[in-house]
């Protein structure tokens, strides 16, 4: 079966991971064209390009429907491939000044002097790259401190009880006031930013 590849979101790059992983060469790039192709007349359907694509580019197809059912899913997907470069939930940060080392964590979270929310991440979730929501539009127009921490160590999970990364933790003049854990899809937007309201 054929294999998609939203261009809205890859970055079309002769460095893309699936090139050196297919086994039988369906995947390269086109050095006259400057972009990745897909020979589906050689695809032996192992799906090992689609495991590989950090971002959720490359898509495989089992059957002819799910094909076009899956192009249509790319032609109606509003994001682009700048959404790569924008700070999102659970994903790593973009903007250096979000980042939060665990040397700085008590001056800068627990003595705050306004609400501070903390964003744990985990460094290995490359599904938040583009599917999670933009972190600007979480928490536009509110006066706080917010900062990303990645958590490498069990013990700060067991400092606050964090079952589940990505995961915001709200504090107020350093004590821990609410906790919203789990990955939230950009499908999910709303519902992440109702229980964010709750807090804040």
């Amino acid at each position: 079966m054929p294999i998609a590849i939203n261009f809205k979101i890859c970055d079309n790059s002769p460095d893309c991971l699936a090139l050196p992983v297919c086994p039988v060469k369906a995947f390269y790039f086109d050095n006259k064209k400057k972009t990745l192709v897909i020979d589906n007349s050689k695809c032996i359907n192992c799906g090992v390009c689609e495991n590989v694509c950090q971002v959720g580019a490359i898509r495989f197809a089992k059957t002819q429907e799910e094909f076009q059912q899956i192009q249509k899913e790319i032609a109606n997907d509003p994001r682009k491939v700048s959404d790569l470069f924008v700070d999102r939930y659970g994903a790593e940060p973009q903007a250096g000044e979000f980042f939060c080392s665990k040397e700085k964590f008590d001056i800068q979270i627990l003595q705050a002097t306004k609400p501070a929310v903390i964003e744990c991440f985990d460094e290995n979730s490359i599904h938040c790259l583009v599917e999670s929501i933009p972190i600007k539009k979480l928490f536009e127009g509110k006066n706080i401190l917010y900062r990303k921490f990645a958590v490498e160590e069990e013990s700060f999970k067991e400092r606050y009880s964090v079952k589940e990364l990505p995961c915001l933790l709200f504090f107020d003049k350093g004590r821990l006031i609410a906790k919203i854990e789990g990955f939230f899809s950009h499908l999910r937007e709303e519902e992440l930013k109702k229980q964010i309201n709750k807090y804040l």
